[in-house]
């Protein structure tokens, strides 16, 4: 997947800015992983992959927080707490839980299509923060980064997803799954764009936990969510899930979930926050659509092919459009 040079990429932006945006994009490459998680293990339902990856990143943030968690301790607050909760089950559990249905129920390409929306969404929301660029500014690179989505919306709905190489399995699926996997995706936009714009606001205004602090208190909440509903689970469901000849390797299920929760997880938010704290939300939330490019690039790694022509604009458009938004942010800043 081309790139654009870091030279061209950042000219005219500040250091901090340069340094939000080169995490917002690390982020994005981290992020596209968990669209493939669930193709990796179709026999698991969404709810057991969301709670295997959390208590995952629960016991990894826990490793990482051990030598962080006396000086952590000091500064945490009720308030703290209630955010860490609220954002833990929002923007992890009932995401992931969505938009591992939409792959199930959708594909890869239509749910990374929706969840690719999540750049207008979020700039939208944070529209009217501090430090945000006037929307009418924005209003063409939105347009370029609209007419990307828009080229995956051909292609997928067009026709181009049952040829050149797309599986039986995603040209057979019947109409009504695929409504169903596009509520669930809708469904993990809403969860995403809430979370995306909670975090960023919060950290902007709570500066006393650094990007590693917080990601790592975020994943210790999310893995005590997840422990919670997998002891739940387990009363409920206990001889479903040991059932002989199930299928279900759950050795690979935790080799899986432990590499998305280090990398998704673990960095990736680590990532994100140090950008969100950077960049104004108008900006941030154009960084997520790396994450659209990352998932669709690890995609056609899965599916063993190459871009079609209509990919290949989606992919140069959605560049173009982040490129000229984080330029005119750098000469708003510059002003």
């Amino acid at each position: 997947m081309p790139l654009l040079s870091s030279a061209s990429f950042f000219n005219g932006a500040s250091e901090t800015m340069g340094i939000g945006v080169l995490c917002g994009l690390l982020a994005g490459a981290f992020w596209g992983m968990v669209f493939i998680a669930p193709k990796l293990l179709p026999v698991f339902s969404p709810w057991e992959l969301a709670i295997g990856r959390y208590l995952a990143y629960g016991l990894v943030a826990c490793v990482a927080a051990l030598p962080l968690m006396r000086r952590i301790a000091r500064k945490l607050t009720r308030a703290d707490c209630v955010a860490l909760l609220r954002q833990a089950f929002t923007g992890n559990l009932l995401y992931y839980v969505l938009l591992a249905f939409g792959v199930q129920l959708a594909g890869v390409g239509p749910t990374s299509l929706i969840i690719g929306i999540l750049p207008i969404s979020v700039t939208l929301m944070g529209r009217r923060d501090h430090g945000a660029v006037p929307l009418r500014r924005l209003l063409l690179p939105l347009l370029v980064v609209a007419a990307g989505i828009a080229c995956i919306n051909i292609d997928l709905f067009g026709g181009g997803g049952s040829a050149h190489g797309a599986t039986a399995e995603a040209v057979a699926r019947p109409v009504w799954q695929k409504l169903a996997g596009v509520v669930c995706a809708a469904g993990a936009l809403v969860c995403w764009t809430l979370y995306a714009v909670d975090n960023a606001r919060y950290l902007q205004r709570n500066p006393h936990f650094s990007g590693n602090e917080w990601s790592a208190l975020y994943g210790l909440s999310t893995g005590l969510v997840s422990l919670v509903l997998a002891v739940a689970g387990w009363m409920v469901f206990g001889d479903h899930l040991t059932a002989p000849g199930s299928g279900r390797d759950w050795q690979w299920f935790w080799t899986v979930n432990a590499a998305v929760a280090l990398g998704a997880s673990l960095i990736g938010n680590n990532l994100w926050n140090i950008s969100s704290r950077r960049l104004p939300l108008t900006l941030s939330g154009q960084m997520i659509v790396f994450e659209t490019l990352f998932a669709l690039a690890y995609g056609f790694v899965f599916d063993h092919r190459w871009p079609r022509p209509l990919e290949i604009a989606a992919i140069v458009l959605l560049m173009v459009g982040v490129a000229w938004s984080v330029r005119l942010h750098a000469t708003d800043k510059a002003q």
